[in-house]
């Protein structure tokens, strides 16, 4: 059976090195340290002999095919691929070790271990697909503007456009860090700003009215899946973090005593604390009967100690009947900015602190996790509050410049 994506992620190291075979004599070797390398088996001159193609994850499986279908077609010329490797190394190992796509491999090996998954994958599918078949080769010395230039107006002329940027901050990062080790002079991806047209804006589909929220919730009140998915989803817009945030949460960094969650965003790189209402306490101690004695708060459904896919909580708003262009997993996060702002009145300031968004205070400098601390508290359970009114169908009504339901007069 040929391999996949699922069963390479969930191959476990045993205490002796194993094969997993995939087609055509490529397999994937598994270290009992837990590595896994990619190997083509094949025969030359009535010989029996192995390729190595790289590692995974950095080595997708669709990368290690795409190399066996390439060196299978150097066998079908009469030449031997493992010779014909090392007969490269030889002959242009100087020029290689200075090459863009080995100082590329060098910053990725060094870096994508920090990185979530799904970016690690995405960011390598990038180099693989796009970056290294271009300029791969090119000595990082001598790699010209107008090379990186062509190299991303191949990827816009098929429509990319917002892949193309993304590929001239891919070699920008990896130029500057060859500056930093004294590889490369400068970056020449300095001089192409302007030089691609700008991506249009697009923003995460979200429910911003508050009837329809109420409508909302309601809906994913009567999720039917799986406890997990359906705990997961009720927390989501009492905490609007990110969702990589949520599915990945962990057990150690929630105090439910002290109604906390403290963990460090991936994205910024900052400590960050979220508020517990009573009504999320509720769904994680709810959540805790079942998960508890594991690391995280919501594993997948296949392995337990990885999280749940990034995919679920889009796939549950569908399954309810939720269009993709109407709300996202992520939205939440622009429903709470929005209704905090204009129904319950909260500074801005305070909901960007809580939604862990960059704020600098007069002098320019960054506020600590701490900040506004007392008021994110009674915010976050007022918003709970108001997420429980708008679920019931309370009616809302104008009162000077702000909204609230007609049940919290009384």
């Amino acid at each position: 059976m040929a391999l996949s994506e699922v069963r390479i992620r969930a191959a476990k190291p045993r205490e002796k090195a194993y094969r997993m075979a995939d087609s055509h004599g490529l397999y994937l070797e598994i270290a009992p340290r837990g590595g896994k390398y990619w190997r083509w088996a094949y025969r030359f001159a009535g010989k029996r002999k192995l390729l190595a193609l790289g590692t995974y994850p950095l080595i997708t499986l669709a990368v290690a095919r795409t190399r066996r279908d390439a060196a299978r077609r150097q066998l079908a010329d009469g030449i031997d691929p493992g010779e014909l490797k090392q007969a490269q190394k030889l002959a242009g190992a100087e020029a290689a070790e200075n090459s863009f796509e080995a100082i590329a491999r060098e910053w990725l090996l060094r870096y994508s271990p920090t990185w979530a998954e799904a970016n690690a994958k995405r960011i390598a599918r990038l180099f693989e697909r796009d970056i290294f078949p271009r300029i791969g080769r090119q000595a990082i010395t001598t790699l010209t503007p107008p090379m990186v230039l062509m190299m991303a107006r191949r990827i816009e002329s098929r429509g990319a456009l917002e892949t193309a940027h993304r590929a001239i901050g891919a070699v920008s990062q990896v130029c500057r860090y060859a500056v930093a080790t004294g590889k490369a002079p400068s970056d020449p991806t300095r001089d192409l700003r302007g030089a691609l047209p700008q991506v249009k804006s697009t923003h995460f589909a979200a429910v911003t009215e508050p009837k329809r929220a109420g409508e909302l919730l309601r809906l994913i009140d009567g999720y039917t899946g799986t406890h997990i998915v359906r705990c997961a989803l009720a927390l989501a817009p009492l905490v609007f973090v990110r969702p990589g945030e949520l599915r990945r949460a962990r057990w150690e960094h929630f105090d439910l005593e002290a109604a906390e969650w403290r963990y460090r965003v991936t994205k910024t790189d900052v400590d960050h604390i979220v508020p517990l209402s009573t009504q999320a306490v509720a769904i994680l101690r709810d959540i805790e009967q079942l998960t508890g004695r594991g690391e995280l708060v919501f594993p997948g459904v296949r392995d337990r100690k990885r999280p749940m896919s990034e995919n679920t909580l889009n796939g549950a708003l569908r399954s309810l009947g939720i269009p993709q262009e109407e709300m996202s997993s992520h939205g939440f996060r622009a429903m709470a900015r929005t209704l905090l702002d204009e129904v319950l009145g909260y500074r801005i300031d305070v909901i960007e602190h809580q939604l862990a968004h960059a704020v600098k205070d007069p002098n320019g400098r960054a506020y600590n996790r701490t900040a506004h601390l007392p008021e994110r508290k009674r915010m976050m359970q007022a918003w709970a509050d108001y997420l429980d009114r708008l679920r019931s169908g309370a009616d809302v009504v104008e009162l000077g410049g702000r909204r609230k339901s007609a049940a919290s007069e009384e």
